[in-house]
């Protein structure tokens, strides 16, 4: 009898979780949805649009917002939230027609009026935008900035609920990728004006894009989930993505080794080896539009002195930290601007202007000691100097590097200095620093997307940076729609900068990353972070 009722307990009970696992499909559903799982290296900022500076913040906006203009499923620049556009015969006007089913994550309507709104918004000099440079293309969008013009001056003007006009100060080519650019895109006025800390919370933060803002746990992860309001949503196979916020690289990798992850970028650069050698299929090594440099902060002696700029640059042995420290297909910098961006004839804009990068020891021992003497100063001075990078093994190892290069070659001994990424911004920002380890990301796929960040007071000078004569050629090749001539401009400003060399460019980057076999649709462009708008997963 005993033995009767143990097993009829027995199949109550295995009926009971045969239930309970079925019936939780819904319950437990979250773990067959498909989330995949990532980690995004550093704590953002902001995720407010108009004050997001970084990538550690635009790869999540990225998904949670869209601009005007897109990029589909291959990276090509498409209509986003406008169903078309046109280009008035003047080549600075601009007429968008928004499409008829945008909304906001919270219901409203995309409206022409939002992105008015936001567009000034980020140029309103209280708003203190370190990008809003990027909407000077807009007629009397720097002076709006700058207070010498008001507001409705700005030549952004909503026409009704679906038509935005702009007008440009002068044609810019790459303007209509620049619409697909973070910092503009647009924010819900009646949200943003109704509670000026929308973006700071998951419960009041409203977003147009694929994704929509779910979890924020600072310094832990961050949760978007799909976004049912979103207009192409049939498109959108994600589930949502989750982003750990994980800073050490070994770790991040232990984790994707361990199932943990599903991608994962940026990869320790031993591992990169490794993978590489080994010719795993997980690795992907795509182009990247970016170049690593070092700041040299030029308001502080001896880093103002141009000869111990030039030495210091002279001394490192570009080719020996791409082959053994980075090892990712990086090619040594042989200037500031990178390759893979065509010139007015469709040519390499780096290849026809060539190597700017000189490195030569016995002129660098020349130089440091002649500008070291100019500045009263001696080779035991510079030892009290530090230079400063974000926390991450392989920013550490070149950091490492170049202070061996710099005590082998010119007998110096600076020192490391590591801290969290937004720190070091908070800090180059204020000149807090010596020497600095920086990277800069193209936003369109031109020129001058790297050369007017080192205008006279530009936003992202950290340097400090000031020549007349390179600010006139960027003002040359912004104000005109002859392209030989603004081509012409553009190589002659980057000369003038390697000369001075208030950077030293470093290596122009790749983007390696791991990709679990079962992972597909990533799309990577070459000045974007990999997007997984129109991933899937399939196990």
């Amino acid at each position: 009898m005993k033995r009767k009722l143990a097993i009829i307990v027995s199949l109550i009970l295995a009926l009971a979780m045969l239930v309970s696992g079925c019936g939780g499909g819904k319950k437990s559903g979250d773990t067959a949805k498909k989330i995949l799982r990532t980690n995004n290296s550093s704590e953002p900022g902001s995720l407010d649009p108009a004050l997001a500076q970084g990538t550690h913040e635009s790869w999540i906006l990225d998904h949670i917002f869209e601009g005007l203009m897109k990029r589909d499923e291959n990276g090509k620049i498409v209509p986003g939230m406008a169903k078309e556009y046109k280009l008035a015969d003047d080549n600075v006007t601009y007429t968008f027609k928004l499409r008829d089913d945008i909304k906001w994550s919270n219901g409203d309507p995309v409206t022409a009026e939002d992105f008015e709104y936001s567009w000034k918004r980020a140029l309103d000099p209280e708003m203190a935008s370190t990008y809003a440079y990027q909407f000077f293309y807009i007629k009397n969008g720097e002076a709006y900035n700058s207070g010498k013009a008001s507001r409705d001056d700005v030549a952004v003007k909503a026409l009704d609920d679906k038509t935005l006009e702009v007008v440009l100060e002068q044609p810019a080519p790459y303007f209509l990728e620049l619409t697909a650019f973070y910092s503009l895109f647009p924010v819900n006025q009646k949200v943003v004006e109704a509670n000026p800390d929308w973006a700071k919370d998951p419960s009041t933060y409203v977003s147009n894009g694929p994704f929509q803002l779910k979890t924020w746990e600072h310094k832990a992860k961050i949760i978007v989930e799909k976004n049912p309001n979103y207009y192409d949503a049939s498109k959108i196979k994600l589930d949502g993505i989750e982003f750990s916020i994980l800073e050490d690289e070994n770790t991040a990798w232990q984790k994707y080794q361990g199932g943990e992850y599903d991608f994962l970028s940026p990869l320790p650069q031993a591992v990169v080896a490794q993978l590489n050698a080994e010719k795993n299929k997980e690795l992907v090594i795509g182009s990247d539009l970016s170049t690593y440099y070092y700041n040299f902060n030029t308001k502080v002696k001896p880093f103002n002195n141009v000869k111990v700029r030039q030495a210091l640059s002279m001394a490192i042995d570009r080719k020996t930290i791409v082959d053994k420290i980075a090892q990712g297909g990086q090619k040594p910098a042989e200037g500031v601007v990178c390759f893979d961006i065509p010139d007015e004839n469709g040519k390499d804009f780096r290849d026809v202007s060539g190597n700017l990068i000189k490195e030569d020891l016995v002129g660098a021992k020349k130089l440091l000691e002649e500008g070291l003497k100019e500045e009263g100063m001696t080779i035991a001075d510079m030892n009290k100097f530090s230079i400063l990078y974000n926390t991450s093994e392989g920013h550490k190892k070149i950091a490492q590097a170049i202070q061996e290069m710099w005590r082998n070659n010119l007998g110096i001994e600076v020192q490391l200095e590591n801290v969290e990424f937004q720190v070091k911004l908070d800090r180059e920002k204020a000149g807090d620093y010596f020497v600095s380890r920086a990277g800069w990301v193209g936003d369109y796929v031109d020129p001058m997307t790297f050369m007017d960040l080192f205008v006279t007071d530009g936003p992202y000078n950290d340097s400090g940076f000031s020549n007349a004569e390179y600010d006139k050629l960027i003002e040359t090749a912004k104000s005109t729609a002859d392209q030989k001539v603004r081509f012409e401009s553009m190589r002659a400003a980057e000369k003038i900068l390697m000369e001075n060399m208030p950077i030293a460019p470093i290596y122009h980057y790749t983007k390696p990353y791991a990709q679990k076999p079962y992972v597909t649709g990533v799309s990577k462009v070459v000045n974007r972070d990999p997007s997984f708008i129109y991933a899937d997963i399939n196990k």
